[in-house]
């Protein structure tokens, strides 16, 4: 997978197995810091199959538990399950071979005679990593495991192939009311000292 953390490879190999058992997989796991930490996972169905709110939900909650016992982040924070979208990361090795003729742009985990930032179209992937061609007309060719990210770029085409495969995401309307579904809040229940009330 994409480079990683130590506590997000830690978090990774707790949620996997759920995720592994449900049916699913994990895109792209991450952990946003701040006043209050922030667990991003994003999840779609085993063979890149349509992903529903309901399938965020199941994982959510079956996640919830393995990561309370395990307590991976000693502070309280917030776990988000999503699906990855049109405009989806790329993770994993043969990620890139699904979406061949689709703009990328890519962040390297150490520079290229300077630069760490590429922008082109996907030609292909095998063993030596994604193969991509620029928007200079040069070439890159880079392994999953040397980016530090890559998502492909929100064009028509992958509009279109996207309503093809049944994979376009809830409307905008919708968004508040998915998040409400499977956005958990990991905080425990705290006292108030004066009156003794559960808040």
């Amino acid at each position: 997978m994409i480079v990683l953390t130590e506590q997000e490879r830690r978090l990774l190999s707790l949620v996997q197995p759920v995720a592994e058992g449900l049916g699913m997989e994990i895109v792209r796991l991450r952990v946003q810091g701040g006043r209050r930490p922030h667990l991003q996972i994003m999840a779609e169905r085993a063979g890149g199959a349509p992903t529903g709110i309901e399938d965020c939900a199941r994982l959510s909650r079956g996640m919830s538990p393995v990561l309370e016992a395990a307590d991976p982040i000693s502070e309280a924070y917030t776990l988000e399950v999503s699906t990855p979208g049109i405009d989806r990361p790329l993770t994993r090795p043969g990620d890139f071979a699904r979406w061949i003729g689709h703009a990328v742009r890519i962040e390297l985990a150490r520079p290229i005679d300077g630069r760490r930032r590429f922008t082109g179209t996907i030609t292909g992937e095998d063993n030596d990593g994604a193969h991509i061609e620029l928007d200079d007309e040069t070439k890159l060719v880079a392994a999953v495991h040397e980016m530090s990210r890559a998502s492909l770029v929100l064009t028509d085409e992958l509009i279109e192939a996207a309503r093809v495969a049944g994979n376009l995401p809830p409307q905008p309307e919708d968004d508040e009311d998915m998040l409400a579904d499977f956005e958990i809040d990991e905080s425990e229940d705290e006292e108030d000292p004066e009156t003794g009330d559960v808040q």
